[in-house]
């Protein structure tokens, strides 16, 4: 095989000043690191814009959306207690009524009497007489269940329990307050508004025997 290689047909001969302008100045093949650089920051601020417009998105779209994140209209008393959170008692025999869209447990806390036109901003709900409580165990985030056998509210995960407004029984469980609470209102037409946009935390657990707790209807339990 004899030493020889082919040669473009167009290779100078000579480095002329004119090809070594071209070789300074000229593009080279394919990308270059500069390139390289500017596209991969390009593609780096693109991914980082994308992520907080679906941040931004994500936190907006229940307030436009009328969801949880917002003002959940319920209805009046019929409709809420329509939908109890078990088949077997509704609002007016003490339990409450249970709303996926708004996460949230309703109670009358006076079952006697129906809801009171007003406003509760820190969810205490004594003056419309309703309460929503998150659906969420301030412990750990598990949804609390309702025992019809003892009209609390019972923690599946780790057994805090709650009396049926959502007043943590201290010596039950270790979830460290009571049910968080919505903010509520009442129109004159009797109509309940649960606002999910503000949450007050539930108060500091209460013992056995002391005044705040309603009284189990029997010693059993659900869990």
């Amino acid at each position: 095989m004899g030493n020889w290689q082919l040669e473009k047909y167009d290779q100078p001969q000579a480095l002329t000043k004119e090809v070594l302008k071209e070789l300074r100045h000229g593009r080279t093949a394919g990308l270059s690191r500069r390139q390289l650089i500017r596209r991969s920051l390009g593609a780096g601020v693109g991914l980082w814009f994308l992520e907080v417009l679906g941040g931004t998105l994500g936190f907006l779209w229940p307030n436009l959306a009328g969801g949880f994140g917002s003002k959940v209209i319920l209805g009046d008393l019929d409709t809420v207690a329509a939908s109890p959170a078990n088949t077997d008692a509704t609002l007016r025999d003490g339990a409450p009524s249970y709303f996926p869209e708004a996460r949230t447990f309703v109670q009358l806390i006076d079952p006697n009497r129906g809801f009171q036109p007003g406003e509760s901003i820190d969810g205490d709900g004594e003056a419309v007489n309703v309460r929503a409580m998150y659906q969420r165990c301030p412990h750990l985030g598990c949804k609390p269940n309702f025992c019809l056998t003892n009209y609390w509210f019972e923690c599946p995960c780790h057994g805090s329990r709650y009396d049926r407004i959502g007043t943590k029984i201290l010596e039950l469980g270790p979830a460290p307050r009571g049910l968080d609470r919505f903010s509520v209102s009442v129109d004159g037409s009797g109509v309940l508004t649960v606002d999910t946009a503000k949450l007050t935390l539930g108060p500091l657990p209460v013992a056995l025997g002391q005044p705040g707790i309603i009284p189990a209807r029997s010693p059993g339990s659900c869990i």
